[in-house]
């Protein structure tokens, strides 16, 4: 199957129709972002119907031999060039087909700085671990956790990215890959991850137990507090806290936003941290001082959405309003339970927005495992603070 799509004019109603060349999309909607093109590799109808509400126009193959065929035509169209912004393979096809599909597009210049991601629906949890090591795919996603406008802000970040990394590549100066900046740096960091974060686990299961018991006695509501959060490149992922407010916390943050340490007044990058927070309980104000409702983290740490060092993973909210070249770059670094922001700036009113971002873009620029154990060193000091923030 090779699929394009064009909009019908003066409706909503989608047409589709069987293209090999896609022609020029004469009534495209109108976005805030330049107009983009998928190209996506699977069967599933639910998820090109996902991308076709989200871009301008696309393409869809059923296998990477049909994919590679529709590519070699694209390219051969010399009068009318046109090239997807974004590769999205359904895991189904296999990680040895995606990996050969993978040669493919790094022999041509024009496809090798097009980012290539899986759709991992439909992986189990040890194949997603194990297609996070693959360096030929620079991301997993999930399209059914993304709305329209977040998909596009991830695609035109992972454009950014990806140009970035196959030009400083092409220098030696970096690994093609992009998810790692060095491949025995990656495996260092990881490898201290893994090990860490099982023995810290298994060490403190019963602080943990203990925890747990203080929260369900003082609160009614679940002992986890669990949300959607973006961490490298804007990937979300589940991240893990000992709940430390009352439930239904989230829905009454408008009402207490004047509370809000950031200054609701400025532009751009939002972020919000309430110095008492009113939503917070007895048990949670003791966890939160001592940091120790962070420890469900390691959990994350161990699956490999986060790392014991990186910048912290930002509520959806927080980062959507970081998609500029400005402020992007910070989420090139892993996420992490520990960083420069948490040991230099955590617990103090005066930190400014700015203030914040530029520590997690050092962070990103200079990030490599010796620094990491400088961080980890310091951070001991930084585990207690006087507000609940």
């Amino acid at each position: 199957m090779e699929l394009t799509f064009l909009p019908e004019q003066k409706t909503t109603k989608r047409i589709y129709r069987h293209f090999t060349i896609n022609a020029h999309n004469p009534v495209a909607e109108i976005t805030e972002t330049k107009k983009l093109e998928f190209f996506y590799i699977g069967r599933n109808s639910g998820h090109i119907d996902n991308l076709i509400n989200a871009f301008d126009s696309g393409y869809a193959a059923e296998s990477t031999h049909n994919a590679q065929s529709m590519l070699r035509r694209l390219l051969s169209n010399t009068n009318n060039l046109t090239i997807p912004d974004i590769i999205i393979a359904d895991a189904s096809a296999g990680a040895e087909n995606l990996r050969e599909f993978h040669k493919f597009l790094s022999n041509h210049k024009l496809l090798a700085s097009v980012p290539f991601v899986v759709e991992g629906s439909g992986l189990q949890p040890a194949d997603i671990s194990r297609y996070r090591k693959f360096d030929f795919i620079d991301d997993i996603i999930y399209l059914k956790d993304y709305e329209k406008k977040a998909l596009l802000r991830k695609i035109n970040f992972l454009n950014k990215v990806k140009e970035k990394f196959v030009h400083e590549s092409a220098n030696r100066f970096i690994e093609t890959s992009m998810q790692s900046r060095h491949s025995s740096h990656h495996y260092v960091k990881r490898s201290f991850d893994v090990f860490t974060s099982s023995l810290l686990l298994l060490t403190l299961s019963p602080l943990f137990l203990l925890i747990a018991m203080a929260i369900r006695l003082e609160s009614r509501g679940p002992i986890f507090y669990i949300s959607k959060r973006a961490g490298r490149g804007y990937r979300i992922f589940d991240f893990f806290k000992f709940r430390t407010m009352h439930v239904g916390a989230d829905a009454k943050i408008a009402e207490i936003s004047h509370l809000n340490q950031y200054s609701a007044e400025q532009q751009g990058p939002l972020f919000i941290k309430i110095d008492n927070d009113p939503r917070i309980t007895k048990v949670g104000v003791l966890l939160r001082k001592t940091s120790l409702d962070e420890l469900p983290q390691l959990v994350n740490v161990l699956l490999g959405d986060m790392s014991l060092v990186g910048n912290r993973p930002l509520p959806l909210y927080e980062a959507a309003t970081l998609t500029t070249d400005e402020w992007a770059k910070r989420f090139m670094a892993p996420a992490g339970m520990t960083g420069l922001w948490q040991i230099k700036k955590r617990g103090k009113k005066e930190m400014s927005v700015e203030e914040r971002l530029s520590l997690d873009i050092n962070y990103a620029e200079k990030y490599n495992f010796l620094y990491d154990m400088w961080i980890m060193a310091n951070t001991p000091t930084a585990l207690f603070q006087k507000t609940n923030a």
